[in-house]
């Protein structure tokens, strides 16, 4: 091969070869689900204390976190939620799920093929045993029913409200701008809280719905502890937690970016994608 081809080729290569990401840039998306068990999770379901986990409702089987009725006769408005251990402020929380077989009996028929997200929560050991949902604000997941449009990660507030535009929205669902997924296809999730300040609803990459100000007020939550609902409390940070409606769903994966970190481009630990700062989070 001639000197100046082999020269050329050389470079070609060279150029081909995508830039190395700079630490800063990384993501540093950390497994809140380990793929074997419910470590770090706690339930609470309808008509239970908080810990126990009535009829295996949420399992983990082949690598996925499975919530199933097979052990219920009939539903009987036993809501259910998974609650992480810690609470957030300031993070990006995904999930990639999908609706499997059919709802149990005795679900709502709003229910079907539902369940969802919910962040800025009230800790799982403030509900009350009777309690249907935690005051939080709540990332609905729908999947179509194989006729007509069916968004998913769209709003609801039980116990809470937010703000659209400057105006309070009062009413307990609104939706998002996303496709219908029809069938038993798995579908990306992200929610991007950014304290009171805002949250912002992402599917498969596509910006579906955002909103401000989420806060404590409405209601849509029953059989709760009133020292808990205190109306008009911005939330600024609080519990996540995945639902059981009745309909059986898997979580393949449950990941979160902290976005609360060292904001200080002269650290060790600076990320660029960090939006609040966190007390001594730098190193340098």
């Amino acid at each position: 091969m001639k000197p100046l081809l082999s020269l050329l080729l050389i470079f070609g290569l060279l150029a081909a070869q995508p830039p190395t990401q700079s630490p800063a840039d990384r993501e540093d998306w950390v497994s809140l689900f380990n793929g074997k068990n419910l470590d770090g999770w706690t339930p609470k379901i309808t008509g239970s204390p908080v810990g126990e986990n009535a009829l295996d409702t949420f399992r983990v089987e082949d690598g996925l976190l499975k919530v199933r009725y097979d052990k219920y006769d009939t539903f009987r408005e036993r809501f259910g939620h998974l609650f992480y251990k810690d609470a957030f402020s300031y993070y990006v929380i995904a999930v990639e799920y999908r609706f499997v077989g059919e709802q149990v009996a005795g679900g709502p028929g709003w229910a079907t093929r539902n369940s969802g997200v919910m962040v800025h929560g009230q800790p799982a050991a403030t509900m009350q045993r009777d309690q249907d949902f935690p005051i939080s604000i709540e990332v609905q997941l729908l999947g179509g029913l194989g006729k007509g449009p069916r968004t998913t990660a769209n709003l609801c507030t039980p116990g809470t409200q937010v703000e659209m535009k400057g105006a309070l929205v009062t009413q307990h669902c609104v939706n998002s701008s996303s496709p219908t997924f029809d069938g038993d296809q798995w579908v990306r999730s992200e929610t991007h809280v950014h304290g009171g300040e805002f949250i912002r609803h992402v599917v498969n990459g596509q910006t579906v719905l955002e909103y401000q100000r989420p806060q404590i007020g409405g209601g849509n939550v029953i059989n709760h502890d009133p020292a808990q609902k205190k109306d008009g409390t911005v939330l600024t940070q609080g519990s996540i937690s995945l639902q059981s409606e009745s309909h059986p769903v898997d979580f393949r994966k449950v990941e979160l970016l902290n976005l609360s970190g060292c904001r200080d481009p002269k650290a060790k630990n600076f990320k660029r994608y960090v939006v609040h700062d966190a007390p001594g989070a730098c190193v340098y």
